[in-house]
């Protein structure tokens, strides 16, 4: 009888295990990006702490906050030699009253699918923005000093095109969120990440901004994806903004820059 009851159990967890991997291919979509027009990206501002001064500083972002992306987008494009002067177009979309489902620490298989699936189920249900929007990326803003808990993840979803990132609310964070932002859309878009998960490092040579450079270090920019500035073998810093971040040849690979469209 406990065997039975046993065997049973285990039916039943992967049966609810296939269910959530087909709800969670279900709700969610991956669209190949061919760069032939430009890509419309949509960024919502949460108030994840609940502070009034976080509110605040909602209420006074505008679109020229974010010109910046455009410009790295467009500058990184000419790097690469594309048609599309402007490949991404950044929209401010309408506040989100909602916080959304945070990623767990060291989340299981089963942690990561259930999450995805939440976050795709809360888009659907908080999305009011009824401009063009091809990739979502929320902004949870929390004060630097805040009594509210910063979560340690931000993360970007390719099936969906989402992106959640945590941020600090204030003018002097507005760049660094910025360069998150970007990293999380361009997982959206199929990028990987190329830092060490256990140290935080860039890793060699994809994770580098010069990886051919002699000598290697000092690096004096960030990869994208690679996320730091290798100053040294074991020193590596954050970039303050997207001024001294490019896209690598690894990432332009995955993201198509360096693709022949299949109609073309």
């Amino acid at each position: 009888m406990t065997r039975l009851i046993l065997l049973r159990t285990i039916q039943f967890l992967l049966l609810i295990i296939l269910i959530l991997l087909l709800a969670n291919r279900w709700f969610g979509r991956a669209n190949e990006v061919w760069w032939q027009q430009p890509v419309q990206l949509a960024i919502y501002p949460v108030n994840a702490d609940g502070q009034a001064l976080t509110q605040a500083y909602i209420e006074q972002l505008q679109p020229e906050h974010f010109t910046d992306i455009e410009a790295f987008f467009r500058r990184e494009a000419a790097r690469y030699r594309m048609a599309l002067e402007q490949p991404v177009v950044v929209h401010l979309a309408p506040q989100v009253d909602a916080v959304p489902p945070q990623v767990p620490d060291d989340p299981s298989i089963v942690d990561a699918v259930w999450w995805s699936l939440k976050m795709r189920i809360w888009v659907w249900r908080h999305d009011r923005y009824s401009g063009d929007a091809d990739a979502r990326i929320f902004m949870n803003y929390h004060l630097p000093n805040s009594p509210v808990a910063m979560p340690t993840h931000s993360l970007g979803l390719q099936r969906g095109q989402i992106g959640l990132v945590n941020g600090y609310a204030g003018v002097d964070y507005q760049g660094q969120n910025n360069l998150i932002a970007v990293h999380e859309f361009l997982h959206t878009l199929g990028a990987s990440d190329k830092y060490d998960r256990a140290t935080n490092q860039p890793l060699w040579p994809d994770g580098f901004a010069e990886p051919t450079r002699i000598p290697l270090y000092p690096q004096t920019r960030a990869e994208i994806m690679g996320g730091r500035v290798q100053i040294s073998p074991a020193w590596a810093l954050l970039p303050p903004g997207l001024d001294h971040v490019v896209i690598g040849a690894a990432t332009a690979i995955e993201i198509n820059w360096l693709a022949v469209p299949p109609d073309a």
